[in-house]
């Protein structure tokens, strides 16, 4: 998009004349009367859930998804009034009786699927949070029975029956509860709790699902989960922000250094992509570990990223409160002979748009701990107000899958698995395969914090006494000496394996060459 179709964007959706929108409480209630999720809404519209339910939370739309939004909720209006007329009872009310027969306003609200003063009500009964009975209704997603009479947590009243003399029961310590009364095992939720039976086990149904329906077949069940990891993911990240504080805009206006310059080629955006080999090694030969990091994007999915549309900024300024990218003339480095430079490996000198990660570990190494480099100088920036815990409950889920997999030798969910969170970082930017969530922003993010990980894991290795010999990507790094001393070496997360073990230099020859290059 060049400057002058973006003003005219930015005009046609300051235009006066939009088509004009219900309440935000009434748009989700016209919705929730056709029993529709935001899912299908947003499938239709072009759009994410999480747009949906932001639409619902009072955001306004702009453009033509404004107007198809539009076009929607009045369709909607327009079904529920007629199924209503329909619906309306043809015998009168008896004397004394103002109301319908039928329970009155409370049946046609449970008819309709609409929200009352309390809750809203649900179209079938679901388990409720607190006593896993069936229940009518629901708040702020989570059914639960709005009478305490109903609710299986509270002890119903018993006939007075006296006690056969020759038994005595000794009352509950003060305080204690009785545990005689019905206790349901709950788990954290958001800002509320979910009954633990409730919880859906998003990943494992789906490889039991695959696993069934190709006769136990691992590899053609592996294969057909792989195929599906991005709309898994989806669901999965959906089902993991029920409950969170922030609504996520999944498809916001993007500056032009973060669109493709040409159909094939790239955007402005400098991931500060490690590929470092130290020129010298002392004389002598040295055993090299070629060190595999597991989990790099995993891992990186912890990270500050920005919640909402980007907004610009000029100064030599950083607020960790947002996140986002910035134009920066990074400091000089140093210390090439033994540690990779922070920016990776840039041919070209001057300023550059890097993103938050590789700032805040520039800034980091500028400080008075390390005092490694100067701090970068920060011309602009495009940001948005962030948080670290974003991903967090998603990258959680997906960790969890994992190490149960690695325990149980389960290659199918740990395949799986990778899958997701590998794609799942790969389509954020303006994919086909993922058109949920377009924050071309945030996988820039999560990659360079892969990288700055990796930036950590060399420094580690260096300031306990390890020789760092190479950097690579995300997930490689080769050292001499102890290694095991420095990581735990596994499968975990946390730890790292090894890839290759090799011999470099002589006597005659203390210059490093690559492993596969001629002898």
């Amino acid at each position: 998009m060049s400057a002058f179709q973006a003003i005219d964007a930015l005009l046609a959706s300051a235009s006066s004349d939009q088509v004009p929108l219900p309440p935000a409480e009434e748009r989700r209630r016209l919705r929730e009367g056709l029993h529709l999720s935001r899912a299908q809404l947003a499938q239709a519209l072009g759009v994410g859930a999480s747009t949906v339910g932001g639409w619902e939370a009072g955001r306004e739309p702009s453009g033509e998804v404004r107007e198809k939004y539009a076009y929607f909720l009045e369709g909607a209006r327009t079904k529920l009034d007629a199924a209503a007329v329909a619906a309306a009872p043809a015998e009168h009310p008896g004397p004394g009786d103002d109301s319908p027969r039928g329970d009155g306003p409370a049946a046609a609200d449970r008819a309709a699927g609409t929200q009352d003063a309390d809750g809203e009500v649900l179209p079938t009964p679901q388990s409720c949070v607190l006593c896993g009975q069936p229940a009518r209704h629901q708040v702020e997603g989570f059914p639960q029975h709005l009478d305490p009479a109903e609710c299986g947590t509270a002890v119903p009243a018993q006939p007075h029956k006296p006690a056969p003399q020759n038994e005595s029961r000794q009352p509950a310590p003060a305080g204690r509860p009785d545990r005689a009364a019905h206790t349901v095992k709950v788990v954290p939720v958001g800002r509320r709790v979910q009954a633990a039976s409730n919880t859906p086990d998003l990943i494992g149904s789906a490889v039991a699902a695959a696993l069934a329906e190709h006769d136990g077949d691992v590899e053609a069940a592996t294969a057909a989960l792989v195929k599906r990891a991005i709309p898994d993911a989806m669901t999965l990240l959906d089902h993991t922000r029920k409950g969170g504080r922030y609504d996520v805009v999944a498809h916001p206006w993007l500056p032009d250094i973060l669109r493709k310059q040409t159909a094939r080629g790239a955007d402005q955006i400098w991931e500060a992509r490690p590929k470092w080999t130290r020129p010298h090694l002392p004389a002598g030969r040295h055993e090299v570990t070629a060190l595999d990091i597991n989990g790099a994007y995993l891992s990186a999915l912890k990270t500050h990223l920005p919640i909402g549309q980007l907004e610009h900024s000029t100064g030599n300024d950083h607020d960790r409160r947002r996140a986002g990218v910035h134009l920066i003339t990074p400091p000089a480095w140093d210390h090439d002979a033994v540690l990779p430079n922070p920016v990776g490996n840039r041919d070209e000198p001057g300023p550059l748009w890097v993103t938050e990660p590789t700032l805040r570990l520039l800034l980091r190494l500028a400080g008075p701990k390390y005092a490694l480099c100067d701090a970068p100088e920060i011309h602009e920036s495009w940001t948005s107000g962030a948080t670290e815990s974003l991903l967090e409950k998603f990258r959680t889920a997906l960790k969890d899958a994992r190490d149960r997999a690695i325990t149980e030798d389960d290659e199918v969910t740990l395949e799986y698995v990778k899958a997701m969170y590998s794609k799942f970082v790969s389509t954020l930017g303006e994919s086909n395969y993922n058109r949920e969530l377009y924050r071309t922003d945030w996988m820039h993010l999560i990659r360079s914090q892969a990288f700055a990980n990796l930036w950590w894991k060399a420094h580690r290795a260096y300031d306990e006494g390890l020789m760092v010999v190479r950097a690579m990507g995300t997930d490689e790094l080769h050292v001499t000496g102890d290694w095991r001393k420095v990581f735990p070496e596994g499968r975990g997360v946390t730890e790292v394996k090894v890839k290759d073990v090799y011999t470099v230099g002589t006597e005659q020859d203390p210059v490093l060459k690559h492993p596969d290059s001629p002898s």
